[in-house]
């Protein structure tokens, strides 16, 4: 007898109403509409009969949330705190190139307990707040869905990895879903 392996669908948000290049990690940004109802529709039509839906309480990805569940009545959605993204301090609502190099290069030299823009969240803390929920979602052996933000999917994609916080900067992932699109990791064995 065998039984199926957990899954968890980690889906993005889909892109934000923003000019481009903006930091906006803890910054509650709206998604464009026509592409969350885009997304919500690509996604509620793969997803398993009865998967948990938890979503970031940020409005991006609560739009996005709210939209599957309209689309798929035997889901409900429930907000969890800990998917939102990184609050990135003083940077928030700045361009990332009007950053000072030297505050972008003293938070990356202590990059795992540096605070980002002085006064956010440091990536240990981030990871560790991931990092419960991931626990949480491991311990109820069932299929969920997370949507949530690149951080979030790149976070998740280390605990997978056994990663509980990268010390350096280089060991952050690089590549996370695009905007709208989904991962999905399993459960160990």
């Amino acid at each position: 007898m065998s039984t199926a392996t957990a899954r968890l669908w980690l889906q993005r948000h889909a892109p934000v109403i923003a000019p481009a290049g903006l930091c906006y990690g803890a910054t509650d940004l709206d998604a464009h509409a026509n592409d969350t109802q885009a997304a919500a529709a690509r996604i509620a039509a793969v997803l398993p009969a009865g998967i948990g839906l938890w979503s970031s309480p940020l409005r991006r990805c609560a739009m996005l949330a709210d939209a599957i569940a309209a689309l798929r009545p035997d889901l409900s959605v429930r907000r969890d705190v800990r998917l939102a993204e990184m609050n990135f301090g003083a940077w928030e609502g700045h361009l990332w190139s009007a950053v000072a190099r030297e505050e972008f290069d003293a938070w990356t030299t202590r990059f795992a307990d540096a605070p980002a823009g002085g006064d956010g969240e440091s990536v240990r803390g981030f990871m560790l707040r991931v990092a419960a929920a991931h626990a949480d979602w491991l311990a109820t052996r069932a299929d969920a869905l997370w949507v949530t933000h690149a951080g979030v999917l790149r976070a998740v994609q280390l605990l997978s990895q056994g990663v509980s916080c990268p010390e350096r900067a280089d060991q952050w992932p690089n590549d996370a879903a695009a905007f709208g699109d989904w991962r999905v990791v399993a459960a160990p064995a």
